[in-house]
């Protein structure tokens, strides 16, 4: 044991003091108590020294024999205990020092799921209640292990920063704590993307709480995380608290790429398997391809036919052909020029003027 982890556990005083001092204050020995309690003084040296616990039957006697309420033995066995184990956490808390230094700590600071500014064993205490984890052990079982897990398919072991991204994925379950959806209802949530496709098109001020209000009255919490260092991610799908859960980032900074983030989500939750996890374009994880291709497939039609852009030539493209085909389409100018860069018929560079930019606070 720590040097200093058992001097201090010497220092806490036992229930056993507290008994002595008042046999003393009335002028009896231990052995009269033990012969007044019925049980062996070797069983009484044991419970003074603390080496063993003074259970409910003890406080009774004790009560019984002292005059001092039963309660009063408990709490102090109670309180005694709660020491020795807060000094026994408090070590293991120390220890996770180095380990804890490996998340975004200053973002986690900055939106107020941890405050402690110094990297001490407060810290890693609210760093494991921001997980809802006991230990280091149960993260990993959790983010790390490369096996089936209550939470994940996929794991984050070979992404390159596990920790970036657990950290962004655990602020998405607990903002979607706050969404108050109803009962997940399929039917209804495929009819309403016809609504939120006109909501991509208008592009209003408050687009992100129509969007959230829309998907949670078909029992679909949708939230959105500000992107975090090192967790280069641009969303997820899964399912969180017995309802369906889209986490989309701000990575990207426009509304095309939020828009088509969004109806690929979407597909996964309509499509795909609810025991499955979908982390999107995060380097390190595995994903089933032939399900992402559906979910691209699924976006893209929901926007607009590619029809519309067929045979457009690269150095053809001009703003008024862009405004064209979103007219025609009935959908956001910038969709379009997101789909013409996307597919190599517009350099990135150009036309981003019509596209809207979104960030997260």
């Amino acid at each position: 044991m720590n040097t200093d982890l058992k001097l201090a556990k010497e220092l806490v005083s036992v229930p056993g003091d507290t008994i002595q001092e008042t046999i003393a204050a009335m002028g009896m020995r231990q052995n009269e108590l033990a012969e007044r309690m019925g049980k062996p003084e070797s069983k009484i040296n044991d419970i003074i020294k603390g080496k063993e616990p003074i259970t409910v039957n003890t406080a009774l006697l004790l009560e019984r024999v002292l005059g001092i309420p039963a309660n009063f033995w408990l709490a102090r066995e109670a309180n005694y205990r709660e020491e020795l184990a807060r000094i026994d956490q408090h070590q293991e808390l120390q220890n996770l020092l180095e380990w804890a230094k490996l998340f975004p700590l200053s973002e986690l600071r900055k939106r107020g799921y941890i405050r402690t500014k110094a990297i001490t064993s407060e810290l890693v205490a609210e760093l494991l209640a921001f997980f809802g984890v006991a230990s280091n052990n149960e993260w990993n079982k959790i983010y790390i292990e490369e096996k089936l897990t209550v939470a994940f398919r996929a794991s984050l072991v070979r992404t390159p920063n596990p920790y970036a991204v657990s950290a962004w994925l655990r602020m998405g379950e607990l903002q979607s704590k706050s969404v108050n959806a109803k009962e997940y209802n399929i039917a209804g949530f495929k009819q309403s993307l016809f609504c939120l496709r006109t909501l991509a098109k208008e592009q209003p001020d408050d687009f992100l709480e129509q969007l959230q209000e829309i998907c949670a009255e078909q029992g679909v919490a949708c939230v959105f995380t500000p992107s975090i260092s090192n967790a280069r991610i641009c969303g997820a799908t899964r399912w969180f608290s017995n309802k369906p859960l889209i986490q989309l980032s701000d990575r990207y900074k426009t509304n095309d790429h939020f828009w088509f983030a969004f109806f690929h989500e979407a597909a996964h939750i309509l499509k795909h398997p609810r025991k499955e996890i979908f982390l999107e374009e995060l380097d390190g994880t595995e994903s089933d391809k032939e399900k992402e291709r559906e979910a691209d497939e699924f976006a893209s039609k929901q926007l607009f036919s590619d029809k519309l852009i067929a045979g457009i030539l690269k150095d053809k493209v001009s703003e008024a052909m862009i405004l064209n085909i979103a007219q025609k389409a009935d959908i956001h100018p910038a969709f379009v020029v997101g789909r013409l860069q996307r597919y190599g018929k517009l350099n990135y560079g150009l036309f981003n003027k019509m596209k809207v930019p979104i960030s997260f606070k």
